[in-house]
């Protein structure tokens, strides 16, 4: 990725905040990825049960990887390449090892579904480490998306441009996967993105569609966020 000095510096020098394509989701994600992670890590395998569970719970998680990564490539890479000509070349091609990563991770949670119950503890295990890793190497890609990429997109596009774009992004998602956006984006937001977003779904979106966010993001905040939230969409 070839950026100047002067563009990297305007990430932590910008005279006002920009708008951010990446911040919401990325909260959401390493919140999802966080919490998947830990439930894999205290999983009793022995439990066919619990074993169900968690392992759909890191099918679910994969899937919405994939998804996320294909929306970056169709709406994100293509602006970034349309003013700044090779920019995501370097994340493009991480976005392929993701993409190869979450095939063996698949191929993790089929080994542990399907083996006898001797091989189970080890198998979980082999799980966990694997899905460390995979989150742990995100994790470092989320930063780069979020300083060099956010770097090309303030020098090229103005707010309003990085604003249509994300509307036009979010409008090609499907209502099930945005709902499971919603849930994991915003109960682990600070309570002022928690408030903008949620004024932009309610101006934006059908009253029903925002209620129904509205009800399932209220279910993961506590009193005291919920009160602000309220406050803040009354005002």
């Amino acid at each position: 990725m070839n950026l100047d000095s002067q563009e990297l510096a305007s990430v932590a020098a910008a005279a006002a905040p920009r708008f951010d394509l990446y911040s919401g989701i990325h909260k959401g994600l390493r919140a999802l990825m966080a919490d998947t992670l830990l439930a894999v890590g205290r999983m009793d395998a022995a439990d066919d049960l619990e074993r169900a569970d968690v392992t759909e719970r890191v099918l679910q998680l994969l899937d919405f990887c994939a998804g996320h990564l294909q929306h970056e490539n169709d709406f994100i890479h293509a602006a970034m390449e349309a003013r700044a000509p090779g920019a995501s070349a370097q994340i493009a091609h991480e976005h392929e090892d993701h993409v190869r990563h979450i095939a063996q991770l698949a191929d993790r949670v089929a080994v542990l579904r399907n083996c006898a119950s001797a091989a189970r503890a080890a198998a979980g295990a082999a799980l966990y480490r694997e899905l460390a890793l995979f989150v742990a190497d995100n994790f470092q890609h989320m930063n780069v998306e979020e300083t060099a990429h956010n770097a090309v997109l303030w020098a090229r596009y103005t707010d309003a441009e990085l604003v249509a774009l994300h509307d036009r992004l979010v409008a090609s998602i499907p209502p099930q996967e945005m709902m499971v956006a919603m849930r994991w984006m915003v109960p682990f937001m600070h309570p002022a993105e928690r408030a903008g977003m949620l004024g932009d779904v309610r101006a934006k979106a059908p009253a029903p569609a925002f209620q129904a966010v509205l009800d399932t993001v209220r279910l993961h905040l506590t009193k005291g966020e919920w009160a602000k939230l309220e406050l803040a969409l009354a005002a």
